[in-house]
């Protein structure tokens, strides 16, 4: 049985990945976002956002030993945050204790036909694992995007939603992101996370969300993003081959809406690995469905260990626009994993004079 391999944000990835990587292209449709709430789904809390369009910055902090294990009961005098190089007040600091809320992304298009099961019995694990305080949203994507249940603490009303996700269709990467950061995590105040499970192939050629766009709806949003990679190359390899007439060179391979494959596949992982890198969150690369429940787990418990920082910007400079983010932490051995950068808007409640 082949072995699952979990790699962390820089480690290399599949053979295919070393080929030129081409800026990210816009869809030519526009997509409808259905809800699909089973019984007893609650509605988003209607709360004020704290968000870096604000004017208070909250960064998800991870701090671990040499050997990756958390480091509990840090104090806020211990941490040291910096903005283009400057360092800041802290204003703001949460332990690890606090509950999160969570949107579960299931990529259910065509490529996983034959994996649903498993994927669906890692996403209930994964549920389970989750605090009883913490809320779960569960979203699946294929052509559409469909809100299985809204952000909820009732496991009955998550494991249930996760059973009724069926497959179908193309893939609405970008819209399914879209979607949760703009119209579901935008609104939640305090610890969130998004938990991404796809190949990372856009092929719906939906006009709205893209690449581009969602990469930088993550960056405002002060969210960590945990992405697992799944691969579905071979198939998608062997599905292109018999859509073609005698051989066909390797470049010639197409996904299901015309781009080359080798192409939307090295895109695919650059995509991922931005959106974990931007947040401050963690890529995993699952080889097989074999051990899924066990990056599950491996989330479930970095969720429940995360400090948060926040403070008042310092420079008020009314133009809005990215900066760099570096914390610290005064502990012998540590490490420490956060976002490094945000962008910043001036609060329209505070604007500059």
């Amino acid at each position: 049985m082949t072995v699952l391999t979990l790699r962390p944000l820089t480690t290399a990835v599949p053979f295919f990945l070393g080929l030129t990587l081409i800026a990210a292209f816009s869809s030519a449709s526009s997509l409808c976002v259905q809800a699909q709430t089973p019984p007893q789904a609650q509605e988003p809390a209607d709360v004020d956002v704290v968000r870096v369009s604000t004017s208070l910055v909250t960064v998800p902090v991870s701090v671990t030993d040499s050997r990756g294990r958390f480091i509990p009961d840090l104090s806020q005098e211990q941490f040291h945050l910096y903005e283009n190089g400057t360092e800041q007040e802290i204003a703001f600091f949460d332990n690890a204790e606090k509950p999160f809320a969570v949107a579960l992304l299931l990529d259910t298009s065509s490529s996983t036909k034959f994996k649903l099961k498993e994927i669906q019995d890692a996403a209930v694990a994964f549920v389970q694992q989750l605090r009883p305080d913490d809320r779960v949203i569960i979203v699946a994507f294929d052509k559409e995007v469909r809100i299985l249940a809204e952000l909820t603490n009732d496991r009955r009303v998550l494991v249930e939603a996760i059973q009724h996700a069926e497959t179908g269709g193309r893939t609405s990467l970008y819209n399914a992101v879209d979607v949760t950061v703009t119209k579901r995590l935008s609104r939640i105040r305090g610890r969130k996370a998004i938990v991404l499970f796809t190949d990372g192939v856009d092929t719906a050629a939906n006009a709205g969300a893209t690449y581009q766009s969602t990469l930088r709806a993550a960056e405002e949003l002060d969210a960590l993003v945990y992405a697992i990679s799944y691969n579905t190359y071979e198939d998608a390899t062997k599905e292109a081959r018999t859509l073609t007439i005698g051989p066909t060179p390797y470049t010639n391979l197409r996904t299901a809406n015309g781009e080359r494959l080798d192409v939307a596949y090295a895109r695919a992982d650059r995509y991922l690995h931005l959106l974990t890198d931007k947040s401050g969150g963690r890529f995993f690369y699952a080889a097989t469905l074999d051990h899924l429940t066990e990056i599950f787990t491996l989330i479930a418990k970095e969720l429940r260990e995360q400090y948060s920082v926040g403070f008042y910007p310092k420079n008020q400079d009314p133009d809005a626009g990215k900066r760099l983010i570096k914390v610290s932490v005064t502990a012998p051995g540590v490490e420490v994993r956060a976002r490094r950068s945000y962008l910043y808007k001036p609060s329209p409640n505070n604007p500059v004079k």
